[in-house]
């Protein structure tokens, strides 16, 4: 029996998680439960899945939810340091890291600083302090990360066995499904909305991301996420969109083969191998007919429109903590975004100029880290 900690499972990977998990009760059990925000569906986990602990990050929402949750003697905790603290737990085998943004770094960094596997939704993580993680990572062994987002599970899965060869990887192959806007022109995204952007084509996911999405960003914050984690350099992961989202990734080799995964596009899939793995287990998920995909298509990506992506690739190419300035002001420009404050277009400029304001550090330690997303987030908030 594995036990797991959902960091966010209240969103959208978190709920997915917990469906893997009721599916599979005999292998997974839940042992923490996290959420900010929202209380009742927190309570509502915590009272069908009886984790040890729940967290709810926001002070205001504590009380409500321990009244709820006292006569079934539940643990409850509250605050940012708790989510840190349960990381710890002797009970946890696991830890599911799928916060939103920065807000993830710090506990999946004492997770791994505590031995434990995490299986990493929360790309940022790596976005902004690869360096630091994979430092720590060395330094302890035990633990480990098995990536969730689709794109890096489909590269995990075409690389296992490979590596241990010394088949290392010429090429990886990251693909896209282009987002809402694939085709639009210049002149439609100048007026694009917050209700046009939400509607992602093939996948079901939270606001952020799915913005992140639209405008390519997403992209290129997996293309940083990939370099940590596989050990590759950004000249060697080129970006394909495909509209079908049915190969997921893949990995040429010095042979000139190419291994791609390929499944629906269904989060609980790469969620279920990463609790399962290096085990893979029978599910009832919708299975692909290719029958039905006479056209799997590939093209590149428009990058004169979709600026974020050379912006995120240039941060990378720059390294310190510039890539920790971008996804900071990116986590602004998103918010704005969500709340009209801000144009699809203004999203890029709005990056930029953060990115040529904050001073650029070569070597961050996880202090720095933390002083720049700070910076870098107060001064993208004066540009709106």
């Amino acid at each position: 029996m594995k036990r797991i900690a959902l960091l966010g499972s209240t969103g959208s990977i978190g709920t997915q998680a917990l469906d893997v998990i009721s599916r599979h009760s005999d292998e997974f059990s839940v042992e923490v439960l996290t959420a900010h925000n929202n209380a009742d569906l927190l309570i509502e986990q915590a009272i069908k899945f009886n984790p040890n602990v729940v967290v709810i990050s926001n002070p205001d929402k504590y009380e409500y939810v321990s009244k709820a949750l006292e006569s079934h003697m539940i643990k409850v905790f509250t605050g940012t340091q708790s989510l840190n603290d349960v990381v710890e737990m002797e009970s946890v085998d696991m830890v599911l890291g799928a916060l939103v943004g920065y807000a993830g770094l710090a506990p999946v960094i004492n997770a791994i600083k505590h031995d434990k596997i995490i299986a990493l939704a929360n790309k940022e993580v790596l976005v902004v302090a690869g360096q630091l993680v994979n430092k720590l990572l060395k330094e302890h062994p035990k633990s480990g990360i098995v990536p969730v987002d689709s794109e890096h599970s489909a590269i995990f899965q075409c690389l296992h066995g490979e590596l241990q060869c010394g088949n290392k990887p010429e090429k990886i192959l990251l693909t896209a499904s282009g987002g809402p806007f694939r085709n639009f022109t210049r002149e439609q995204l100048e007026t694009v909305t917050k209700a046009q952007a939400l509607k992602h084509p093939n996948w079901n996911m939270g606001a952020k991301v799915t913005i992140d999405s639209a405008s390519l960003m997403n992209k290129g914050l997996e293309v940083i996420e990939a370099k940590w984690l596989f050990n590759v350099a950004p000249k060697d992961i080129e970006v394909l969109v495909h509209p079908q989202s049915i190969v997921h990734s893949a990995v040429q080799f010095e042979d000139g083969s190419i291994k791609a995964q390929l499944g629906m596009p269904d989060m609980r899939i790469p969620i279920q191998y990463a609790f399962s793995y290096p085990k893979r287990l029978k599910a009832d998920f919708p299975r692909v007919n290719l029958f039905e995909y006479k056209d799997l298509t590939f093209e590149q990506p428009n990058r004169k429109l979709f600026r974020n992506l050379d912006i995120a690739l240039s941060s990378i190419e720059r390294g310190g903590n510039v890539p920790c300035i971008m996804n900071a002001a990116n986590e602004v420009a998103v918010a704005a975004f969500l709340k009209d404050e801000i144009s699809f277009f203004g999203m890029s400029d709005l990056i930029e100029k953060t990115i040529q304001q904050i001073p650029f550090i070569a070597e961050p330690t996880l202090e720095d880290y933390v002083a720049t997303h700070e910076e870098s987030m107060k001064f993208a908030k004066t540009l709106l």
